[in-house]
C-alpha cells in the first residue's frame, strides 16, 4: 500500500493530493521534463539576436531539473516542505512549459522582438551584470518604503480608531476623509513640491497617504462595528473609556485593521514608483524610468519581478503576523 504524506494544508480551499502507490511523485518527474525541455532549447537553438547568459540559464534551468528528478523520489521525508512542494507541483510542471515558450518566442524566433521583449536569460544577464545597481536600488527604496507605508499605518489607525470612537471626532473627519480618499495619491503630486523642503519628503509623504488612508477608514468601520454588549459588559465591571478603547475596541476591530493594512500594502507599492520619479537617484523607480529611457526593457522586468517579489513577501509576513494576532478567529471564519 502506498503511504500517504498529505493533508489539508495552508488555509481554506487548498488539499493536498496523495502521493501513487509507487511512492514517486509524479508531478515532480514531469516538471524535471519541462525543466529539462527548456534547458534544451535553450542551449540547443541558435539565438536570433546575442542577449547573453544563454549558457548561463540553460545550466540554471537543467539544475532546477536534476532538483525536480531528485524530490519526486526524496520528497515524501520532507515533512511540510514536502507537502508545500506537492500543492504547487502542476505549477512547476506550467512553469518549466512557460519558460520554453518564452524562450522560443523571443530569442529564438523573434516572433516578440528586442528592444520591447526580454527572453528569460535576457533578465538573468540582468541580475548578473548589474546586481549591484540593483541592491543598491533595492536599498533605497526599502527605505522610502518603509519610511512612508509606517508612518501612513501609524497615522490611519490612530485616526480610524478616534473617527471610530468619538462622533464629534467623526462629524469633522469623515468628511475630509470622504473627500481625499478617493482622490489618488499621485494627484497631491504638485501639492508635495511645494509643501514639502526635498522630493525624498515628499515621496514619503505620498506613500504615507496612499497606505493610511484605507487603513484609516477601515479600522474607523471597525471600530464603529463592535457589539455594544461587549462595552456594557466590560462597564459593569468597572472598565474606564481606556480600557474600553485598547481592551475592547481595538482587538475587535483588527479583522478589519488588517484588511486595511493589506490594502495600504499593495496601493503603497502603485504609489512608489511615481513617489520614486519626483527626483530620486537611486531606488526601484528610478530604475525603471532610467531604463526606460534607453529602452532597456530587459532592465525594466527585471526590476518589476523584484519589486513583484518583495510585494509578495511582505504580503506572506503580513498574513503571518495576522494568523498570530488572530488565531481566536479560526473556526470561527
Amino acid at each position: 500500500m502506498s503511504t500517504a504524506i498529505e493533508e489539508t494544508f495552508g488555509g481554506a480551499g487548498r488539499r493536498s493530493l496523495a502521493l501513487p502507490f509507487s511512492g514517486i511523485w509524479r508531478n515532480g518527474l514531469w516538471a524535471a521534463g519541462t525543466w529539462s525541455l527548456a534547458a534544451a532549447l535553450t542551449y540547443g537553438l541558435p539565438d536570433v539576436i546575442v542577449w547573453g547568459a544563454t549558457e548561463l540559464f540553460a545550466a540554471v534551468t537543467l539544475a532546477g531539473a536534476g532538483i525536480f528528478l531528485v524530490l519526486s523520489v526524496t520528497v515524501g521525508r520532507l515533512g511540510r516542505v514536502g507537502q508545500t512542494l506537492i500543492h504547487y507541483g502542476p505549477w512547476f510542471i506550467v512553469l518549466g512549459l512557460w519558460l520554453s515558450a518564452w524562450e522560443v518566442l523571443t530569442a529564438k524566433l523573434g516572433w516578440l522582438p528586442k528592444p520591447f521583449f526580454s527572453p528569460p536569460q535576457g533578465l538573468l544577464h540582468v541580475y548578473v551584470t548589474d546586481w549591484d545597481r540593483l541592491l543598491i536600488c533595492i536599498a533605497y527604496t526599502g527605505r522610502l518604503w518603509a519610511l512612508g507605508f509606517f508612518s501612513g499605518v501609524l497615522v490611519g489607525f490612530a485616526g480610524g480608531v478616534a473617527l471610530g470612537w468619538s462622533r464629534r471626532f467623526a462629524y469633522w473627519g469623515m468628511p475630509l476623509l470622504k473627500l481625499i480618499g478617493p482622490v489618488p495619491a499621485s494627484a497631491w503630486i504638485p501639492c508635495t513640491f511645494f509643501l514639502f523642503p526635498s522630493t525624498f519628503h515628499a515621496s514619503i509623504f505620498l506613500v504615507a497617504l496612499a497606505s493610511g488612508i484605507p487603513v484609516a477608514i477601515l479600522t474607523a468601520a471597525g471600530v464603529s462595528q463592535v457589539n455594544r454588549s461587549f462595552y456594557d459588559v466590560a462597564r459593569t465591571l468597572g472598565a474606564d473609556n481606556r480600557f474600553l478603547i485598547f481592551k475592547v475596541a481595538i482587538p475587535a476591530s483588527l479583522p478589519n485593521v488588517f484588511v486595511g493594512l493589506f490594502m495600504g500594502l499593495y496601493y503603497s507599492f502603485a504609489v512608489l514608483v511615481v513617489a520614486e520619479m519626483l527626483g530620486a537617484k537611486f531606488g526601484l523607480g528610478w530604475y525603471l524610468q532610467f531604463n526606460t529611457a534607453y529602452s532597456a526593457y530587459a532592465n525594466v522586468y527585471a526590476a518589476l519581478i523584484v519589486m513583484a517579489l518583495i510585494c509578495a513577501g511582505l504580503v506572506r509576513l503580513l498574513f503571518l503576523v495576522r494568523d498570530e494576532l488572530l488565531g481566536w478567529q479560526k473556526g470561527i471564519l
